[in-house]
């Protein structure tokens, strides 16, 4: 069993039923999965770029990601329909609780000048979407990997029904919030 799972069924589910008064531990908030999505708008010129994050995305998730496509062309950027654009990786269950606790204990203390993750990533279903402007933060990647730093946009999907609860879900869970 993952670290950060144990830590939710031991600790974080007592404190979230205490919290909101749930009387069931079905009813309380959990995550569901967690989306990585790396956009690479350089390759339609060079497309070894889009192989360079395809493997530094397996790399960081562990999982192999999938390309994907511009559903629509755009003459302002160049842009055609069917054209591979970026990839993105979909993990659930212990891969998911994996990630999460090396996102929340190795990677996102390594961020520069870090002062803590904004609350304002919420939207209104209880999800919270994280970008981070370089893949380098991840230990498993060398600086020698890449030419060239590459930004991506993490979303954890919860269950919770609103802003408070997914707040607290993952504030209990170990992500470092702005005070």
């Amino acid at each position: 069993m993952a670290r950060l799972k144990k830590v939710y069924e031991e600790e974080v589910v007592p404190l979230m039923m205490k919290r909101f008064g749930y009387r069931n531990r079905m009813q309380v908030p959990k995550v569901r999965k967690v989306c990585v999505n790396m956009g690479v708008s350089d390759a339609k010129k060079d497309p070894k770029l889009l192989d360079e994050a395809k493997k530094s995305l397996a790399l960081i998730t562990g999982q192999q990601p999938i390309l994907t496509y511009a559903r629509k062309s755009i003459a302002g950027f160049n842009l055609r329909k069917g054209m591979p654009i970026g990839c993105k990786v979909t993990l659930r269950g212990e891969r998911m609780y994996e990630f999460l606790d090396r996102l929340f204990n190795l990677a996102i203390p390594r961020i520069r000048d870090f002062q803590g993750i904004s609350p304002k990533g919420f939207d209104g279903g209880g999800n919270f979407t994280l970008g981070l402007e370089t893949q380098l933060v991840f230990p498993e990647i060398g600086y020698e990997d890449v030419s060239r730093p590459q930004g991506l946009s993490i979303t954890i999907v919860t269950t919770a029904k609103g802003k408070e609860e997914a707040q607290a879900l993952l504030a209990y869970l170990g992500m470092p919030f702005k005070k």
